[in-house]
């Protein structure tokens, strides 16, 4: 299982740099930024985890087929990028499998490095978003974070279900925290699930007064 989960990593890494890929071509980039923009989507939130719990050097320095998967695969998508569009919604589901594995990889990298089970938390969900941030912040397109789909809030739920089952079942407890991100997260695409927005108490009294009909 241990090469399966790997092969899920590398593939992950490959489906958030297409994902950041697909948002160059559409500000018709050129291709080092094809390069730059898959490169940290697919590995920004690993680094920015590894340099905040102080793991040095962060993983794809000791490991560099993580940084060449990046860069094989937004030179490719250069070439393929109008073709691959169109499969936007296969994307989303691969988005959804590598979101829940890292978010559990990084849940797990901080537990073992001994992190408070709110750290953990945060390193998880900081593996899986960060670099989608820094790819919408490069691009200037609105953050994921910013959005009201659940997304960030799948990867907290896979961190704590993993956090929860490990001191029992160390060895499921993977397993399961990955089921638990995918589920909600496969929930929020198929029945487009969000999380509900903050209103202004005016705007809420306003809406009453319209409804009922009532004049200003």
């Amino acid at each position: 299982m241990e090469k399966l989960l790997l092969f899920i990593d590398y593939a992950g890494i490959a489906v958030f740099a297409i994902t950041g890929c697909l948002v160059a071509a559409k500000k018709q980039m050129d291709i080092v930024s094809f390069v730059f923009l898959g490169t940290v989507t697919g590995i920004g939130g690993g680094t920015a985890r590894d340099l905040v719990l102080g793991n040095l050097p962060v993983l794809w320095v000791q490991e560099p087929t993580y940084l060449m998967t990046c860069v094989v695969t937004s030179i490719f998508m250069f070439f393929v990028a109008r073709h691959v569009a169109s499969f936007q919604k296969w994307i989303v589901w691969g988005d959804a499998i590598g979101t829940a594995v890292f978010t559990v990889s990084g849940t797990k990298i901080a537990f073992d490095a001994g992190a408070h089970w709110s750290v953990c938390i945060t390193m998880g969900v900081m593996t899986a978003v960060v670099g989608g941030i820094i790819r919408d912040l490069l691009a200037g397109e609105p953050s994921l974070i910013m959005r009201k789909e659940i997304y960030a809030t799948a990867c907290a739920f896979g961190a704590a279900v993993f956090l929860l089952v490990q001191p029992y079942e160390p060895h499921i407890a993977v397993y399961m925290g990955i089921a638990a991100c995918f589920a909600l997260r496969a929930a929020a695409i198929v029945w487009r699930l969000h999380l509900p927005g903050y209103r202004w108490a005016e705007d809420a009294h306003e809406k009453r007064r319209a409804s009922d009909g009532s004049a200003p």
